[in-house]
């Protein structure tokens, strides 16, 4: 909440439950204060912001005890923003009007696309004035994506149409419009912005198509503005059991006295939707031209979305999932069978699958592995730690844990250091991750005693972690000596 009137220096103060300070070693008449003033009026009543001069014998105590020093930040100010009463993260943002009231609107919320370095060729518009504008003088052929900054889709769209926009700067402009806000009704009628995202392509001012490739690359969207069409009308997809399919196809009626009759089954349940199921079909078809014909046993599917009661009795929860039958009794389940060759492999010879890997977590190691329950307690004693955000399924994640893993062990004697893990697939974990910032996995973070100082974007190798701790250990000592020097 608001500090002591001393600390505010004439800025405005809210009823609000969390806020920005400003620990500054610059005077008050300072345009910093002014962008400050200016965001405190607007955010009234959602946030508080407060000033503290680290210059004055009274600010010094205060900065000494929440361990800050902005002498040593460039423009000599730090920004910290507290949440009911405890400190939540360092404000490392744009020090913008826009930035700033958008952070303190929602300070768990994602950042401005237009903060992204990276989308520096996107053209960002902010108001329709603009966005008229922009049609009536550009010349050039436009893409423009309207968006929403919450929308998942669009969060994994922009940076594949940043790329482009970079790709084709010159040729085509590329812009984004967050159009969520109310005031954009009118407009998101006009183009028939029914959901985000749409993008819309504009010649000499004039709305010609949408462009529905949400899955595109960057050459995708670079190739469409050379010869641009209207989306295709879908095809409705037939049902995989109204194809011409060699397997059988089973419903709750069919389920119990198929297996009655056929002693030895292997059952696929599958999403209609999934993208794996998708890629496994031909290979399952295939296997069943040859499996069904005879011995030593038959390939069946189930649509779990529609005979929900078997699935419900075999507890699917993920798709596709492969069970084996033997004589109307389940008996394993087997996740390693996707290709034709290893299903008739399986059939010929039906062995028990190999026990499930060990998850990171699991393995006995001297990385510390967090979750949103002990995060903040645990960084809160550690004068350095690098943090892996990290998903169980991502190849580059894989690739970097023995290097991260060795990294830990080489450091384990090591009091005031910790390298922790956190996975952002679990339970609450996943709020946590999108509190810090995590927009892509691996993530690697760094704090200093709970404050998040920079992400680390170094080599993911073994050099790269421990040379980044041995540089921050080297810096501590130096510090150290430098404290007797004076003395």
């Amino acid at each position: 909440s608001a500090p002591k009137s001393k600390y505010s220096h004439g800025l405005e103060r809210n009823k609000a439950d969390h806020g920005l300070f400003s620990v500054s070693v610059a005077t008050s008449g300072d345009s910093h204060l002014k962008l400050l003033s200016d965001v405190a009026q607007t955010v009234k009543g959602q946030g508080t912001i407060a000033w503290v001069n680290c210059g004055d014998s009274e600010g010094r105590k205060l900065c000494k005890k929440v361990k800050v020093d902005p002498s040593s930040k460039r423009g000599g100010a730090e920004l910290l923003h507290y949440k009911d009463g405890t400190f939540h993260t360092e404000y490392n943002r744009p020090a913008t009007f826009k930035s700033m009231v958008t952070f303190l609107k929602d300070p768990s919320g994602p950042p401005l696309w237009e903060e992204n370095p990276e989308a520096k060729d996107v053209i960002h518009i902010e108001t329709e004035k603009d966005f008229r504008k922009l049609l009536k003088r550009e010349e050039r052929p436009i893409l423009m994506m309207f968006y929403a900054p919450w929308c998942g889709v669009c969060k994994r769209m922009q940076p594949i149409f940043q790329q482009a926009a970079t790709e084709t700067k010159g040729k085509y402009v590329l812009a984004g419009m967050n159009v969520h806000p109310a005031e954009f009704d009118g407009l998101k009628q006009e183009y028939n912005v029914k959901g985000y995202p749409t993008l819309c392509y504009f010649e000499k001012g004039k709305f010609l198509h949408h462009y529905e490739n949400y899955g595109a690359t960057a050459k995708d969207i670079a190739d469409w503005m050379k010869n641009p069409q209207p989306p295709q009308p879908k095809t409705p997809e037939v049902p995989w059991s109204e194809t011409d399919s060699p397997v059988f196809h089973l419903t709750d009626e069919s389920f119990d006295s198929f297996l009655e009759e056929h002693p030895t089954a292997l059952v696929m349940f599958y999403a209609p939707w999934c993208g794996h199921c998708k890629k496994m079909k031909p290979e399952y078809d295939e296997a069943a031209e040859i499996l069904n014909r005879g011995s030593p046993g038959v390939l069946a599917a189930v649509d779990a979305t529609v005979h929900k009661a078997v699935g419900d009795r075999f507890k699917i929860s993920g798709f596709p999932t492969v069970k084996y039958f033997e004589k109307a009794e389940e008996k394993y389940t087997l996740p390693q069978l996707r290709s034709k060759d290893k299903i008739i492999e399986f059939m010929h010879n039906p062995q028990a699958p190999p026990p499930p890997e060990q998850s990171w977590e699991e393995k006995p190691s001297s990385v510390s592995h967090l979750g949103s329950e002990d995060f903040r307690e645990a960084l809160k004693k550690k004068k350095h730690a690098l943090v892996m955000f990290y998903a169980p399924w991502c190849p580059h994640c894989k690739n970097a844990v023995p290097h991260f893993t060795t990294a830990a062990e080489l450091f384990k004697e090591d009091r005031k250091i910790v390298y922790a893990a956190v996975d952002c697939t679990k339970g609450q974990n996943h709020e946590l991750c999108k509190q810090e910032g995590v927009e892509g996995y691996p993530t690697f973070n760094y704090y200093n005693y709970g404050k998040f100082v920079e992400k680390y974007n170094g080599d993911r190798g073994e050099a790269g972690f421990t040379g980044f701790m041995r540089s921050l250990r080297g810096r501590d000592q130096e510090k150290v000596v430098k404290r007797k020097d004076e003395l």
